[in-house]
């Protein structure tokens, strides 16, 4: 800019605040300021403005008392509703309110877990329900309670205390990375479940990238098919999630807008091998490309079919690369819980290098009790898991958990096969491993949830778009169970057809009701009734003990 161009504009600028007073000038000064930074911050937000002016709309709307009267009114009906099917579901047993005064004998205890127990209306042991149990064998159950009643009383976290228990721990994860074709650094540790897996690797990433990146406005990028375990470590952890959509016709993510929603602030991107929805597995491939290109670490999500790919090769199904063996991937998490048959409490998460998995660790180091340092959410952990999860693996070997994938996929391709003959109802992509997701065109298809439900069954319901779907577990290969469960949904889809345009009706008439919200605080309030309902205890008939 030229010195006349120059004091022109600030002989315009004196000419401006000439007559104004000094608190005026100081004032217009500091407000032109803040109207500056906070347009920069609306730019620099990665929730779009419309998406923050539609949630500040609702909250708005709550703020007026006859809005906020009638949603309290039918949520209190929805809550009411919840918790009048728990009374209903034990209204014949008592329950305990404070501890008995004397301890029950073995005998009593072991007739009231019995009870307990049969309060379920799902014949699971039948294989009745879609994933939830991946196995039940009597014979390794007696095996795995004599291993936890050896171990039951450890804790990894007193290392000097119970050594053989953190090598049990250290040997599983080398074993995992072995599955997973990890190299000699690759690193992990075992965690409770799925979830806590994703946890641990977003801290860790999250950690990783304000160290090394200067990131403290970080952000995921997923597809909208991943896990909600990532959106809870999202809420913990104060990272934004960048959704990605699916192809409707794939199910698996569109690459293209993934790509375009990373930005400076992105610290990990996200596939599912496969994801929970639709049993379809995301190009991890071209995630881990993305990764590289953009010098960001890439989470493979295996929870559910981890312990089913590594072996599907072998057994007859190959699929395409999704390990450490694509250049770009830098951790995996996986459930032994799940189709390792282990007793649940029991994922990994593996990474490829060690400085991922430091950032995992919490330290405290200038506490009175000493120097604090634990690898995983929690402090104390359940030896008993670790060494149940290390003899199952041991138990059934390679040879064992081949043949057990070999029958679950056939199982899940035989049903696949014949679910696709079936008028009125489509499947949702290509299965990669275990899980079938069904739609319709013709009806809604949450009156074939309620039909299946008739004859017995448990599905698990989808929404975005509505759809239900089955995981195929080791029950469900049991002679004649997928004959039956084809069957069932021959005969229910068959009845639904005869009138395919009435309303569904019932709880999942609410379900549907709940995806065309569009303030989804309100589908959260009803979620906290569901929750609260769970923990139900009555005001009256208590046990108050001996």
């Amino acid at each position: 800019m030229s010195s006349n161009a120059f004091n022109a504009i600030t002989r315009q600028i004196n000419c401006l605040f000439g007559n104004k007073e000094p608190w005026q000038v100081a004032s217009i000064t500091a407000i032109s300021l803040m109207t500056v930074i906070w347009l920069l911050e609306q730019i620099d937000h990665d929730e779009s403005i419309s998406s923050r002016a539609k949630n500040k709309f609702f909250k708005l709307m709550r703020l007026l008392p006859q809005v906020q009267r009638k949603i309290d009114t039918e949520v209190s009906k929805v809550s009411a509703g919840m918790e009048k099917s728990v009374q209903d579901r034990t209204a014949h047993m008592e329950y305990y309110s404070t501890l008995p005064l004397l301890g029950l004998s073995n005998e009593e205890l072991l007739e009231e877990v019995d009870k307990y127990l049969s309060l379920g209306e799902y014949k699971w042991k039948e294989g009745r329900v879609s994933g939830a149990v991946y196995n039940f064998n009597e014979q390794l159950c007696e095996l795995m309670s004599i291993v936890y009643q050896k171990t039951a009383y450890t804790n990894p976290l007193h290392a000097d205390i119970f050594p053989g228990i953190n090598k049990m721990e250290a040997e599983v994860v080398r074993m995992c990375a072995t599955m997973f074709n990890g190299d000699e650094n690759t690193v992990g540790t075992m965690t409770t479940g799925g979830t806590e897996s994703l946890i641990m690797a977003c801290k860790a990433y999250r950690d990783y990238a304000r160290e090394v990146k200067g990131i403290y406005k970080a952000n995921i990028v997923m597809p909208r098919t991943a896990h909600a375990g990532f959106d809870k470590a999202a809420q913990y952890f104060n990272i934004h999630i960048n959704y990605a959509d699916i192809d409707p016709i794939t199910t698996k993510v569109n690459m293209k807008q993934m790509a375009a929603k990373i930005n400076k602030n992105t610290i990990m991107l996200i596939g599912s091998a496969p994801n929970f929805p639709y049993g379809t597995m995301d190009d991890i491939q071209a995630i881990a490309a993305l990764g590289l290109k953009y010098k960001i670490p890439v989470h493979v999500d295996a929870c559910l079919g981890g312990f089913l790919i590594p072996f599907m090769k072998r057994a007859g199904y190959p699929l395409p690369p999704f390990d450490f063996r694509v250049k770009g991937v830098t951790s995996i998490s996986a459930d032994p819980h799940k189709y390792g048959f282990t007793p649940k409490g029991c994922s990994i998460i593996l990474y490829s290098d060690k400085k991922y998995r430091h950032h995992q660790y919490t330290m405290t180091t200038d506490w009175p009790g000493g120097v604090y340092g634990s690898p995983t959410v929690n402090g104390s952990r359940a030896g008993g898991s670790i060494a149940a999860c290390w003899a199952t693996m041991l138990h059934f070997g390679i040879d064992g958990y081949v043949e057990a994938t070999k029958r679950v996929i056939d199982t899940t391709r035989y049903i696949e096969r014949h679910l696709r003959q079936i008028k009125g109802i489509f499947i949702f992509g290509t299965p990669a491993t275990s899980v079938i997701a069904l739609g319709s065109r013709e009806f809604d298809i949450f009156r074939l949830t309620d039909a299946m439900c008739s004859f017995g069954w448990n599905l698990n319901t989808l929404q975005f778009p509505s759809g239900i779907h089955i995981c195929v577990t080791m029950l469900h290969t049991m002679d004649g169970m997928a004959d039956k469960f084809i069957k069932d949904i021959k005969a229910a889809v068959g009845e639904i057809m005869k009138n395919p345009g009435k309303p569904v009706e019932g709880k999942m008439a609410l379900y549907g009701q709940a995806q065309t919200l569009s303030d989804r605080s309100l589908v959260a309030d009803i979620t906290r009734c569901f929750i609260d309902s769970m923990y139900y205890t009555p005001g009256a008939a208590i046990k108050n003990g001996k």
